[in-house]
């Protein structure tokens, strides 16, 4: 398998990229393509020689760059070239930690949705009391239809028995209270469309302040709600760590007792980071595309490169298709 990667995208690129390819390429049996300015991505490389492919693109797009007007102005970027080779089945998979939605626009406009879907999603595994849990949209659509959370539930579950091995996920949708009557016209309108998909494990609705039991495996929102919570999430993770650190700090007792539990927190610690699953996927485009965290290191761009081939290695491209071609009849 080939797994082109997106040299110039991310905070920290590209040396943590080329390191996370560099680490890849000595674990999986794949080879790997580069895509950006190839003088930086050499010298990175240093005397490393291995199977590596390195696709010249001059450009960048930044992250404050408006994603559509930089996928049609910037031709030379590595997310437009490599989307291109995408395109061309010149590798399988494609992984960048560069601007979301230049990804998404460059996806759509460049690949074309799956048949049978809208609109794609962006959906990303959360850590749990038990067990992972996906959510989706986190991000690419503000305003959804009702059909368009159907879609959301199908391809993710499809999503999530590949790459949980869970044969039967329990999905739901993320709503102010569980009662079926409870949320907005869409939520509510999907719930009623939810339940009559043959197939799917459908089980209601899951408030914010129970999703992180881990009692459903699947979650599906509005991208507008799906992204204020998991940036909540990352915020009060964020704001939850540091105060202890600050408290800690403030007597010798509250140090020594801190140095007893550090192991116990960095337990903590490593369970919560999303590096593990190698970022977001978009769903609903037709072919494979994972989107590594923006401030992602090497470890996460080797972990989005092992999801990469492990999506490509069980098709669930053709597994959503398969899926999503029974949902005529519902979304009509």
């Amino acid at each position: 398998m080939r797994i082109i990667v997106d040299a110039m995208g991310g905070d920290f690129a590209p040396r943590e990229v080329v390191k996370g390819a560099i680490k890849a390429l000595m674990e999986f049996n794949c080879e790997i393509i580069l895509v950006g300015r190839e003088e930086i991505i050499k010298k990175e490389m240093g005397d490393f020689k291995g199977k590596f492919e390195i696709v010249n693109a001059d450009e960048i797009i930044t992250n404050d760059e408006s994603p559509v007007k930089a996928i049609r102005s910037k031709k030379d970027s590595s997310i437009v070239k490599g989307l291109t080779i995408l395109k061309e089945e010149k590798g399988d998979a494609f992984v960048s930690a560069g601007n979301t939605g230049a990804l998404m626009a460059g996806g759509l406009f460049i690949l074309g949705r799956l048949s049978g879907i809208e609109r794609p999603a962006i959906a990303v595994l959360i850590p749990t009391e038990k067990k992972p849990v996906l959510l989706l949209d986190v991000g690419a659509n503000s305003d959804v239809k009702p059909k368009n959370l159907v879609e959301f539930a199908v391809m993710g579950s499809e999503f999530y028995k590949v790459a949980m091995k869970e044969k039967d996920p329990k999905v739901g949708i993320l709503n102010i209270g569980t009662e079926e009557e409870k949320g907005n016209i869409v939520v509510k309108s999907a719930y009623a469309l939810l339940k009559e998909v043959n197939n799917l494990n459908f089980r209601g609705n899951v408030e914010a302040r129970d999703f992180f039991k881990g009692d459903f495996d699947v979650v599906v929102c509005d991208g507008f709600t799906g992204n204020i919570f998991l940036k909540t999430i990352e915020g009060f993770g964020k704001f939850l760590f540091d105060k202890m650190k600050l408290e800690i700090k403030k007597s010798f007792t509250y140090s020594v007792g801190g140095l007893l539990l550090k192991p116990a927190l960095k337990r903590i610690k490593d369970s919560l980071d999303y590096s593990e699953y190698g970022g977001a996927i978009l769903l609903g485009l037709d072919k494979v595309l994972v989107k590594c965290h923006g401030s992602s290191d090497s470890k996460a761009i080797f972990n989005g490169i092992r999801a990469a081939l492990n999506f490509v290695e069980n098709d669930i491209t053709s597994k959503m298709k398969e899926a999503l071609s029974g949902l005529k009849e519902v979304k009509d």
